[in-house]
């Protein structure tokens, strides 16, 4: 999914663009996302205002992100190495926004089965990203945080949306089970096991907002699940810390990839 630099600067924003409009489409119409929300609950329905509370500050690093993008000068050597890994983002990050901004149709007129594809897309490109193509977080540089931050939250957030949207799209109205119990104790375990701080926080985030979401002895096992992810999360980055610091200068490669295609 390789492109240029010269693509990656506007179809990054573009895509931003497109989902933010969505977004506000979303809030403002009649019936907005809330309302269609309350008319289709299920066992994995959070409490809707966390997804906004989650949404408004990642939307923030997004803009000091594409900020970045648009600084960063390819010419320059050593920011030329920082733009190799936002240039290789640029597709899944657009690709991402599209979905999440064509979802946002569907979801408002409450076809609810087509928007779970988008969805899944979503999710399951920003999984596949941030788990095989992202590269070590480098903190000294800023361009490799914000990319660590806006992918990680991101792929975060989709599991939230995945396990929201089809739920609703397929069990609505259905209590949770001893299966989608374990299943859901499990999956968050495991996954809590191989994240960092970025991706591990999200899921604890999505807990808290399930068991917000959902009442009785349901929502407390939730809730037992999220201080669960919060201690494995803890302790697996405290034992093993997840980022580094990288001083070293900027070493040419045999193929300069971001120069080659401006």
């Amino acid at each position: 999914m390789g492109i240029s630099y010269s693509t990656a600067k506007w179809m990054a924003p573009a895509s931003f663009l497109l989902d933010f409009t969505a977004q506000q489409y979303g809030m403002f119409s009649s019936p907005n996302m809330l309302d269609i929300h309350n008319r289709n609950l299920s066992f994995w329905s959070p409490q809707p205002y966390f997804i906004a509370g989650f949404f408004f500050p990642q939307q923030l690093f997004q803009l000091a992100w594409l900020y970045r993008l648009y600084k960063l000068d390819p010419k320059n050597p050593g920011e030329r190495q920082e733009l190799e890994q936002m240039v290789d983002f640029v597709p899944y990050y657009s690709l991402g926004n599209i979905c999440i901004g064509t979802w946002m149709l569907f979801w408002n007129t409450e076809q609810l089965k087509i928007s779970n594809i988008f969805v899944l897309v979503n999710s399951f490109t920003q999984l596949y990203y941030i788990s095989t193509r992202l590269q070590p977080m480098n903190t000294n540089s800023t361009s490799s945080v914000l990319t660590h931050i806006v992918s990680k939250t991101f792929a975060g957030i989709g599991v939230l949306d995945f396990l929201h949207n089809g739920s609703v799209a397929y069990f609505k109205d259905v209590p949770a089970t001893m299966a989608v119990k374990v299943v859901t104790g499990l999956g968050f375990g495991l996954a809590s096991a191989a994240s960092d701080w970025i991706f591990g926080g999200c899921l604890v985030y999505d807990l808290v907002a399930l068991a917000m979401g959902q009442s009785g002895s349901w929502s407390s096992l939730l809730g037992a699940y999220a201080v669960g992810a919060a201690a494995i999360v803890g302790a697996k980055n405290l034992a093993r810390p997840p980022y580094k610091s990288n001083d070293a200068g900027y070493e040419r490669t045999a193929t300069e990839e971001v120069q080659d295609r401006v």
